[in-house]
């Protein structure tokens, strides 16, 4: 008896938890006065939000300067994978343009580090075109010592100073 007081109560408890489907209310027709309410839809995943690369502070983009030995002209090793995603970038988007600005630290004539900044500059320039930039997409000036990023009088201020700026024009 004790087993068939057990099939009774869990035979109850099955047919409690059993749930029917709900049963579609009928419409009623849209009249004037009648406002229907929208029905929510379900929330879509978050698409991936398309930015430039450049405003990307994890891209090789967000490094827009190559740095340069005292006395030297020719882009560093270290900075040929930087120039080159940007030659991509610009070959990808040929209505972006550049001023590439060449800049030397304060030691030297200022006639002397006017021509090495410039040499800085299309050093860079050449290489963008390498890459497919269009010389026409590119400006090279340079700023000679005039535009240092630091004002120290010491190597670590000097090596900031001996650089080409990549800016893109608006």
């Amino acid at each position: 008896m004790k087993n068939a007081t057990w099939i009774f109560l869990l035979a109850g408890l099955l047919a409690a938890c059993a749930s029917e489907s709900p049963k579609e209310a009928p419409k009623q027709p849209a009249s004037a006065t009648t406002v229907q309410q929208p029905v929510a839809a379900a929330p879509s995943p978050a698409a991936p939000l398309s930015t430039d690369p450049l405003n990307d502070p994890n891209s090789i983009l967000a490094r827009r300067s190559t740095y340069y030995p005292f006395d030297v002209s020719v882009v560093q090793q270290d900075d040929l994978a930087l120039v080159t995603a940007h030659a991509k970038y610009l070959s990808e988007h040929p209505d972006r343009k550049v001023r590439l600005e060449g800049n030397c630290d304060e030691r030297g004539s200022a006639e002397y580090n006017l021509g090495l900044g410039q040499r800085r500059a299309d050093g860079v320039k050449k290489l963008l075109m390498a890459g497919g930039a269009k010389e026409s997409q590119i400006e090279s000036v340079s700023y000679g010592k005039e535009r240092p990023k630091l004002t120290c009088h010491a190597e670590r201020c000097w090596k900031e100073n001996r650089r080409t700026d990549i800016v893109y024009q608006p």
